[in-house]
This record gives structure tokens, sequence and C-alpha cells, in this order.
């Protein structure tokens, strides 16, 4: 097998791992999301009934036998509320296997799947890493999803404007902790949605599923690290994540 072949199959094998790591966390974010939007108006289901099962237990009820249907509603409520969490757990993913590696590492053997991205629109992608950076400890794979998940997000919004789509892809930290961010030169972010961007099925794509950042953060943060974004005036936006340097 020539270089070439093998380097297209070994970014192949990476973008079939990543999609699986993508649709796992797809479900795990979607999962949490329906238990987050029922769960709420469940426990006021359950609370009306109780507050309505107490009226009607007064010496003179205002309907008879409604302190019956009361507690069945009640009781209703509750078993949803069992199952959604029920469901939750199918979704709750494994303990991920981490190894202690270079940040660098990482994005470099992701760096031909990421260019495929860029050859799709046309784009740059300009990379720079940062010498004598502490080692992370980390699950590659799901990490190497973020990456991608962030860097598509970016040729996506770069490619809506003008001109050539470009992103730039870099590494720092320091002693403790060290940052990756992802920078596109597209229309930002608007205030309105800013607050909005990690929560569980907001998309500002027409196909989007809202789940990409969402699936993201909670990745981060399960590995003790922090994501943010900041938005340009003058056009762009800038994600990063942060992950601790790994103990020696």
């Amino acid at each position: 097998m020539s270089q070439s072949n093998a380097s297209w199959a070994g970014s192949k094998l990476i973008l079939n791992q990543l999609m699986e790591i993508a649709r796992i966390s797809a479900l795990a974010e979607m999962a949490s999301g329906i238990a987050h939007e029922l769960n709420q108006p469940l426990g006021a289901i359950a609370t009306f009934a109780q507050a309505g099962e107490r009226m009607l237990n007064r010496p003179e009820p205002l309907v008879n036998g409604a302190s019956d249907v009361f507690r069945q509603i009640n009781q209703e409520a509750l078993s949803a509320g069992d199952g959604i969490r029920r469901i939750r757990r199918l979704f709750d993913q494994e303990e991920s296997t981490r190894t202690r590696c270079q940040m660098r590492d990482i994005v470099e053997e992701l760096m031909p799947v990421l260019e495929m991205l860029a050859v799709g629109v046309h784009g740059q992608l300009e990379y720079d890493a940062a010498d004598g950076l502490p080692p992370v400890l980390v699950d590659r794979l799901r990490i190497q999803h973020v990456l991608f998940a962030l860097v598509q997000n970016a040729f996506d919004a770069s490619a809506a404007c003008a001109g050539t789509p470009s992103v730039k892809l870099t590494i720092g930290g320091d002693r403790y902790a060290v940052e990756t961010s992802v920078i596109d030169w597209g229309q930002g972010i608007s205030p309105e949605v800013q607050n909005q961007l990690f929560r569980p099925f907001f998309t500002t794509k027409a196909q989007g599923t809202g789940l990409g950042l969402a699936s993201s953060r909670a990745i981060i943060e399960a590995h003790e690290g922090k994501i943010a974004f900041e938005s340009s005036p003058s056009g762009g936006s800038r994600f990063s994540f942060r992950l601790p340097a790994a103990g020696i």
C-alpha cells in the first residue's frame, strides 16, 4: 500500500471512529435534554396534584371521588419521571479510557480529517502549536470529536461569508493547563444567542441538531476542563477549551 493510500485509510478509520463518538455523544445529550425539558413540568404536575388532594380531603370536598383521580395523576406523573430517568441511564456513557498524551499529537493525528473539511469548502486551515506544553490525561477520541465539531462549525461560519473560508487552530497554555482554540472569520455570534449556544437542541443552522456544542461541553467538563467562546465585534468567533495538565 502506498504512503498516500495508507494515510487515507488511517484518516478514514479516524473519521469512522469520530462519527461513532459523535453518535453516542449526541444520543447522551438528547436524553439529557429530554430529561431537562420534561422533569420540571412533571414535577409541577405532581405538586399540584398533591395540593388538590389535600384540598379535596377537607370535611366538605368540592367533588366526590376527585381525591382518587388526583392520586392517580400524582402517581402517573411520578412514574413518568422515573421512566425518563431510566431512559437517561440507558445513554449514560461508560467510563472512558484516558491516556497521558500531548495535545499536539491529538491534533496532528486528526489533521488529515480536518484538512478534508477545509477542502470540502475550498477553504484554508492554519495550525500553530506552542512548544514545551505539559501532557494532558484524556480520552483521545472524545477530545478529537470536540475538535472536529468546533472546526466544522468554524468552516460553516466562514463559508457563509464572502472570500475564502479560513480557520485557525492553535494550541497554547502554561504549566497548569493546555488551551486549544478554533478561530474563524465568519459573522460572529449575536448577543441574543450567546447564552444559549451550549444548550441541547439549540441551533442557528437550518439543518442543525443543536447537539454538537452541547456534547462538546459535556465531554470537556467530564475532563475537568472548561469550554468558552468569544465573538469579535469586527466579525468572527473564537471557541476554546482548556484541559488541566496531567499530574506528574
